[in-house]
Formats: structure tokens, C-alpha cells, sequence
């Protein structure tokens, strides 16, 4: 992706009136009374809200009328990273604010959950009463079972109601959260659990998927063995099993009618664990707590996705993903969710956009690859559904190149705004997205969040403009990770954003910041493209090479050889019935020479018939590079946090041949020296 032209026209702008309607354009009026807010556009009230921390915190928890049970002595009183200390003093519970909406009798019977699956395309629905008494029956058995503040409580589970519910009762006394989806093997989800050593497990015994049924019944009997620290298994028949022995069934722990009563916290006790990839070792454990969870996703959902009790919020993901946590974050600001348990692309590639109509969904999330894909399955979703609610789209997982912003404005609506964002699990939210007062132009993100101080490095540590560069966050954000479970020198957490700059979050993605202030993505940096001293985006090359019919999908690598050269090769994955021939190679290299520079045209073109991915869809850039480099497998990835293992066999092939022809050489140049 290329930085901004100045002179470049706007693919879609906000009619004025629908913009200064939006809860952003109020926010700021009302901040300028209150707060000494600017009274200017989105850049002013964004350097505002990261040169004036406390006030802006302040405000925003004023403003979506954040419930402390005890009153903070500040906003922010100690900006240090890491170590901020935020709201000290103050006591709250994430589940009273997710559940606050179903105290006004006017909404006690209107959605507050809609759930689809492959079997039953049409929503069920969960009022707000409904889901009120059930995380309250539920909370109440947890605390009968003996679950305290600190405890930690696992969920086995898919993207369904019950997993909701289960991690609001389980907020609601104090415990803390964590999950997987049930496409996880034992092996990765013990990889997670056991480090937290849960005493409650929450399972379905299987799940459908691609119009197949899963049975996990032989899975979750591994986690009950491997498991040592659980005393109780709550058992959610999804395919209609009978409870295993010695384990508690779903519907008696709701038998019994029960308003929720919620646990008074601190600010930053535990909420959930979310975990990193774990390609390489164990899974980062990251904590991140209440109160942070609670104020960042207000201002998020509320002000940069424009949410309210009006919307129905859709994000297609899973309970292994962070997406699925912010999913929640429409219940904090009174929308209704919708939850799908199946796949992405069943029984047809159209699957997430009718998922959308029947729901009536007016915000829909999604990743870059999906709607890759539907443009190049020719997928008119304007043309063959009713879409006439959905307002936004919003998109993340992997830079929406160029060609993906074109087919949402062709082929869905040229008057929908488009909030592609990025963030990340370490603090489960975005450091740059969407806003309702911006204009969307051509591959660019709108602008930073609001409260987050996002900049661009260069070597020198640096802050420039229209050039590539790290992507940085110079001042903290409530939701970063409190810490990193067994880690309690902090080291690892050190290690992972702040050994670069100290005191500055390096998150690891190379970006630009445009003059107008818009981001672009173009990949991560710890998988950097550097020729000839210019670093490349992989991104950027993906872009151009997959918007061949012929190519499903690629990847990329730089690898530095011993003898100072540099090794890039480009891996793609063929359509049906396409052939890597001399004709497919001299366009693949005469559309990058021509599009990028002669810098990204690749040393060779290989096919494989697959790429491994990281169980949220992830391409492998890293762990291959390091494989190719010669680090041995075992080291370099951990086949349980893949998708498919068996995707890593032709890679490892080439790193033994590559292995084989170096040693090769070696002891060809050995015996000539000899002679």
C-alpha cells in the first residue's frame, strides 16, 4: 500500500447531519463544556485526548456513566509504561455495566442476544431479562460451588449464548475468564489452561462446522485428566450427548430464577486471560482487568464504532479470538449482539452476508481475508440480499488492501462506512480504526482511537510522517495487560512491547502516517522485508499478487544468507485448475515490478498447496522465515497453535534441502582448500 495522495478524492464522506448526530460529534460537545475539550475537528479533539490523559478518562467515564461503587481519587496517577496505575481506589464489575441495559423495563424484552448456526438459519433470541437471570442463576451456583474472587474458570466453547453468559456470571463473582473454541486439538488448549490451572470447565461435547458434526466428547475427557486443579466440569450438550459422569449439566446450574448480584472490584482485579498465538513456545498468558476493559470498550464501541441501544452488532468470530471479547462490548453501550456458531464460508462463500440480512444486522464485522475472498468468488451482496440496515463495516486480522475497500463500495453499498482497524490481543481494542465524523479513503484507516498516543519511528526512534516506520504507542491505554500470568518479575511482559524503546509500547507492525492523518497497515515488523536497506511491508506484495485470479493466496519472506546476500522467495497457493507456468511467474513479477518497485519482485515463486495458519487465521511469516533460516522446527513453531500442522510440510522439505545443499558446499569448498 502506498502512502496517501493528497490530492486523492474520498471513497465515502458522512452526511454532515448524520455526523453530528453520532455519539462521537456529541461526546465532543459535550467534552468542551465539561472538560475543556477543543471545539474543532477529529485531530484536535484526538491530541486533546493524549495530552490531557486524566481529563479525557474522566471524561469518558462521566459521560457513559461508568458505576464506581467507590470513587477514584484520579483518572491516571502514574503515567509510567508499563505500571500505570489507573482509577486508583475505585471499585467496579464489567457485568453490571454489560448487563445495566436490561434494567430499564423499556428494553427487558428486546434483544439482547441473537444467535445463528448451520442448522437453524433463522435468530434465537435472548432478551435482556432473560440474559439477566441467567448469568444471575448462574453467578449464584458458581458462588454455591465454591468460586471466589481470583479463581480462575475456563470455557470450552464455541461462539454461542452460553459462552456469553458463562463469562458474565463468571465477572459477575469476581473469577477470572478464559477460553478456547472447540476447533482447538488437547494439545493447545492444554498449552493455555494449565497455566492458569482453572477449577471450572465449561465444555460442549462437539460442534458443527462446514455442514460436518465434531464430537469433542474424547477432547474434553483429555482436559478432565489433564486438568488436575478442576473440581467442576459443566457439561453444554450442542449435539444432544448425555452429561459424562461426574459432571454438571448447563440447564440445572439455571433452574433457579436469580437477579445477578455483582462483586465490588478494584479497577485493575482480573477479568480474563487472553493469549497470544503461541507459534513459538507456550501461549503469553495476558491479563487484563475490569475496570480497563470496561472504559476502553465504552469509548471504543460507543465513539469510534458509533454503537447503541439501536444496533444490532455482528463480528464473525470465535471464543479464540479477542474479537469475540470485544463482541461483548456492544452489550456495555445497550446494543444487541449476534452470535454464529459455524463457518465463515457455509454453505457458500455469500454465508456472513446473510447472516447479516437475517439478523438485520447495522454494524458487521468481519476479517480482510473474507472479504477477499468474496471478491474473487463474485459474491454481490447489494444485488442478491436486503442490506438495506447495515450502516458499517468493519474489518481486521490483516490489512484490507486497496481491492477490498473498492468490491465493499461496488458491490455492497457506495453509502456504508468503512471502520478497518487494528489493534491487537494485548490490549483487546485497536490503536487505529474507525470514525463516524471522518472520511474513508482508498486503503487507509481513518484515524488513531481516541486516548491513544500512535506514532510512527523510524530507526532513530524518530516520530515521521509519510514514511514506513514502527508502529508505537508513547502513553498507556487502561486496557493494556495488567500483566503476563506466571511472570512475576514482569520480564516477559517487558520483553514483548518495551525492550526497543523503554517506556514506549512497540507493537510490532510497520505503519504510516499519512499527512491527513489517516494510518496504513503494512504488515508486522518482526517479519520485515529489507532490501537494499528499504524495508517493505509483506502487505503491500500480498495486495498486488492475490488480486490474480490464478493465486488464492501467498506469502512472503526475507531471509539473510551467510554470505551477506538475501534470499526472498514468494509462496502461493493456486486456484483450482491455474498453473504456476512461465506465463503466471511474468505476471506475478511484472504486476509487483510495475505496482510496487523492482525491490519486491521475488527471487523465486514456489506453489505449495497450502499455508499454515495460527488458529486466528494468521500467516506464519515468522516461524517459516526462522524454519528456512535453520532453526530447528521444534524451536521455531508449535504445531498445535496451527490450523493445519500438515501445511508445514513442504517448508520443512525445502529447509532440508536448503540444509543438505549448504553442507553441500561447505564441504566442497573444504576439500578444495584441501587440495
Amino acid at each position: 500500500m502506498s502512502s496517501a495522495d493528497p490530492s486523492a478524492t474520498p471513497l465515502w464522506e458522512p452526511d454532515p447531519a448524520r455526523a453530528a448526530a453520532s455519539n462521537l460529534a456529541r461526546f465532543q460537545r459535550w467534552a468542551v463544556e465539561h472538560h475543556g475539550a477543543p471545539d474543532g475537528d477529529y485531530a484536535a479533539l484526538h491530541h486533546w485526548s493524549v495530552d490531557h490523559l486524566d481529563r479525557f478518562w474522566t471524561a469518558v467515564t462521566e459521560w457513559f456513566d461508568v458505576r464506581f461503587s467507590t470513587p477514584p481519587s484520579a483518572a491516571l496517577a502514574d503515567d509510567s509504561m508499563p505500571g500505570a496505575v489507573w482509577f486508583p481506589g475505585s471499585r467496579l464489575n464489567y457485568a453490571e455495566h454489560a448487563l445495566r441495559h436490561g434494567e430499564d423495563p423499556a428494553h427487558a424484552d428486546t434483544p439482547a442476544i441473537l444467535h445463528l448456526d448451520e442448522v437453524d438459519p433463522e435468530p434465537s433470541v435472548l432478551t435482556w431479562s432473560e440474559l439477566r437471570r441467567q448469568v444471575g442463576s448462574l453467578a449464584a451456583e458458581l458462588r454455591r460451588l465454591g468460586v471466589r474472587p481470583g479463581d480462575r474458570v475456563s470455557g470450552y466453547v464455541p461462539n454461542i449464548p452460553q459462552a456469553a453468559v458463562a463469562l458474565l456470571a463468571t465477572a459477575a463473582v469476581g473469577a477470572i475468564w478464559t477460553s478456547c473454541a472447540p476447533d482447538f486439538g488437547a494439545r493447545s488448549v492444554l498449552d493455555r489452561f494449565q497455566q492458569l490451572e482453572p477449577v471450572v470447565l465449561f465444555a460442549v461435547d462437539g460442534y458443527r462446522y462446514g455442514g460436518k458434526v465434531h464430537n469433542r466428547a474424547d477432547t474434553v475427557a483429555e482436559l478432565r485428566r489433564e486438568l488436575p486443579s478442576l473440581r467442576q466440569v459443566v457439561h453444554i450438550p450442542l449435539l444432544g450427548t448425555p452429561a459424562p459422569a461426574d459432571t454438571l449439566t448447563w440447564d440445572s446450574l439455571l433452574s433457579t430464577p436469580q437477579e445477578p448480584v455483582f462483586d465490588q472490584l478494584p479497577f485493575d482485579h482480573p477479568l480474563w486471560v487472553l493469549y497470544s498465538s503461541g507459534t513459538t513456545g507456550l501461549p503469553k498468558a495476558i491479563v487484563q482487568g475490569h475496570g480497563g476493559i470496561v472504559v476502553e470498550h465504552l469509548k471504543q464501541a460507543g465513539l469510534q464504532l458509533d454503537l447503541g441501544p439501536e444496533d444490532r452488532f455482528f463480528w464473525y468470530t470465535s471464543t479464540g479470538w479477542m474479537m469475540w471479547n470485544f463482541l461483548l462490548a456492544g452489550l456495555l453501550v445497550g446494543a444487541s449482539i449476534v452470535t454464529y456458531d459455524g463457518s465463515p464460508g457455509y454453505p457458500d462463500t455469500a454465508a456472513q452476508w446473510h447472516i447479516a440480512e437475517r439478523a438485520e444486522v447495522t454494524v458487521y464485522g468481519t476479517s480482510a481475508a473474507y472479504i477477499t475472498a468474496c471478491a474473487k468468488a463474485g459474491v454481490h451482496p447489494s444485488r442478491d440480499l436486503d442490506l438495506s440496515r447495515l450502516r458499517a463495516i468493519g474489518t481486521t486480522g490483516s490489512p484490507l488492501p486497496p481491492d477490498g475497500f473498492r468490491w465493499i463500495y461496488e458491490q455492497v453499498s457506495p453509502d456504508i462506512w468503512l471502520a478497518s482497524v487494528s489493534g491487537g490481543t494485548d490490549l483487546c481494542s485497536c490503536f487505529v480504526g474507525g470514525a463516524p465524523t471522518l472520511p474513508v479513503y482508498l486503503g487507509e484507516i481513518q484515524a488513531p482511537s481516541l486516548g491513544a498516543a500512535v506514532e510512527s519511528w523510524d530507526v532513530d526512534g524518530k516520530a515521521v510522517i509519510d514514511q514506513v516506520g514502527e508502529l508505537v504507542c508513547t502513553k498507556p491505554i487502561p486496557s493494556m495487560p495488567l500483566y503476563f500470568w506466571n511472570d512475576p518479575d514482569g520480564a516477559r511482559l517487558h520483553a514483548s512491547y518495551f525492550d526497543t524503546y523503554p517506556g514506549v509500547w512497540r507493537h510490532g507492525d510497520w505503519i504510516t502516517v499519512t499527512p491527513r492523518g489517516t494510518v496504513v497497515i503494512h504488515g508486522r515488523s518482526d517479519s520485515t522485508l529489507n532490501r537494499q536497506g528499504v524495508r517493505m511491508g509483506s502487505a503491500d506484495i500480498y495486495e498486488v499478487v492475490e488480486r490474480l485470479p490464478q493465486i488464492r493466496e501467498s506469502l512472503v519472506i526475507g531471509l539473510e544468507q551467510p554470505d551477506g546476500g538475501y534470499w526472498m522467495p514468494l509462496f502461493v497457493v493456486l486456484a483450482d485448475g491455474a498453473a504456476l507456468d512461465d506465463e503466471l511467474r511474468a505476471a506475478v513479477r511484472g504486476s509487483l515490478r510495475d505496482q510496487l518497485s523492482p525491490r519486491h519482485v521475488p527471487d523465486e515463486i514456489i506453489t505449495v498447496p497450502a499455508l499454515p495458519h495460527t488458529l486466528t487465521g494468521k500467516r506464519l511469516e515468522v516461524p517459516i522465515k526462522r524454519i528456512l533460516g535453520g532453526t530447528p522446527p521444534a524451536q521455531a513453531v508449535n504445531p498445535g497453535s496451527l490450523d493445519d500442522p500438515a501445511a508445514l510440510a513442504p517448508f520443512l522439505e525445502l529447509a532440508r534441502a536448503r540444509a543438505e545443499a549448504h553442507a553441500d558446499n561447505a564441504e566442497g569448498a573444504a576439500h578444495r582448500t584441501g587440495e
